[in-house]
């Protein structure tokens, strides 16, 4: 394990939420004035509660940035933006994964950033860390580069030592094709510090780029509770796999020995891009921050029983809806844009 250091879970107390702000030089270049909103309500729910590191590709993007920022009433105290370019703004799979120690001290692990198995470019995506960090963004934090190919949508701690990930993705052909799955779930032990690994072997969805990803599929809640996208509709293409992985889920067992409480969120109805895409919802890619859980919705009737469904897994939290039917325009969703440092 790594000297005492492991990886907290999402409910922890946090320091702060990481954002890559959207480009006119990026793929988000055809429908940016439609996906800024998303990026500005996000941010602001998020500097209400605690800071926000923005990574701004040009001092263009800056000062946009603070404009819109500052005119949605963001908590401007809490907003530090910093000039780091970038290709795309996922900064859930290209930010740091903070680990903590017993002792409070926390540690920036910057793993390598292929773009999901080299599908797309990543050269400064996967400098981005590296950049922040220089520039102190995350503060005294020290910084380990690892080689290992790992982005943080693909894992999920319960902060107790349990990881869940996909056999889908980390063990994709061009992630890390020299190691085995024995391989892979001992390296991830190791550096991220945990002493177990779940496999789920089935879902997925489609539109999505990065070979089912774990957070748009299956979290958790508290060490005991998993919300996962079911699918009722046994005409829906996903029906069988989110079936046969929601049995998956309930073969589980907690560190204690004790199957985990499964929530399931509903299946929203198929969308689609004018290219006749179908667009990847799903409702488990929430972002968990202090006080609240920011939650993406897609203008669906089931919208509200998601929300509901959430809000009985975090009781003590507020629900907070983001419309999100534009970023999953670019394969993706709210908790694929933010990357949360511990506090």
């Amino acid at each position: 394990m790594q000297a005492n250091y492991t990886l907290p879970a999402e409910w922890a107390p946090q320091w702060g939420v990481q954002l890559t702000w959207p480009h006119p030089e990026s793929d988000w270049a055809p429908r940016l004035e439609q996906v800024l909103p998303v990026f500005v309500q996000i941010a602001r729910e998020i500097s209400l509660r605690e800071h926000l590191v923005i990574a701004c590709h040009d001092q263009n993007s800056l000062h946009d940035c603070e404009k819109r920022l500052q005119d949605a009433r963001a908590n401007m105290a809490h907003c530090h933006l910093h000039l780091v370019p970038s290709n795309d703004s996922w900064a859930r799979d290209h930010g740091p994964i903070t680990l903590k120690n017993a002792a409070g001290q926390r540690k920036l692990m910057d793993f390598a950033f292929n773009a999901w198995g080299l599908k797309f470019r990543a050269d400064l995506d996967n400098q981005i860390t590296r950049h922040l960090h220089a520039q102190q963004a995350f503060g005294d934090c020290p910084l380990e580069i690892s080689g290992m190919v790992l982005e943080g949508g693909s894992i999920e701690s319960d902060g107790q030592g349990t990881l869940l990930t996909t056999s889908a993705c980390l063990l994709s052909a061009n992630r890390n094709p020299q190691w085995s799955a024995a391989e892979i779930e001992t390296a991830l032990c190791q550096q991220l510090g945990m002493e177990r690994v779940l496999w789920l072997h089935s879902g997925h969805l489609e539109g999505d780029d990065t070979d089912a990803h774990i957070d748009t599929l299956a979290r958790f809640c508290n060490p005991r509770t998993i919300a996962y996208q079911s699918c009722d509709d046994p005409n829906d293409s996903h029906f069988v796999a989110l079936q046969q992985m929601a049995a998956e889920l309930s073969a589980l067992h907690s560190a204690d020995g004790q199957p985990y409480h499964l929530i399931p969120l509903p299946w929203a109805q198929a969308q689609w891009d004018e290219d006749d895409n179908r667009l990847p919802l799903t409702y488990a890619n929430f972002l968990i921050i202090n006080g609240a859980v920011l939650m993406p919705v897609y203008d669906d009737p089931v919208d509200h029983i998601a929300i509901q469904r959430l809000q009985s897994a975090f009781p003590d939290r507020q629900i907070i809806p983001v419309p999100c039917l534009e970023l999953a325009r670019q394969h993706g969703s709210l908790h694929c844009v933010t990357m949360q440092i511990p506090a």
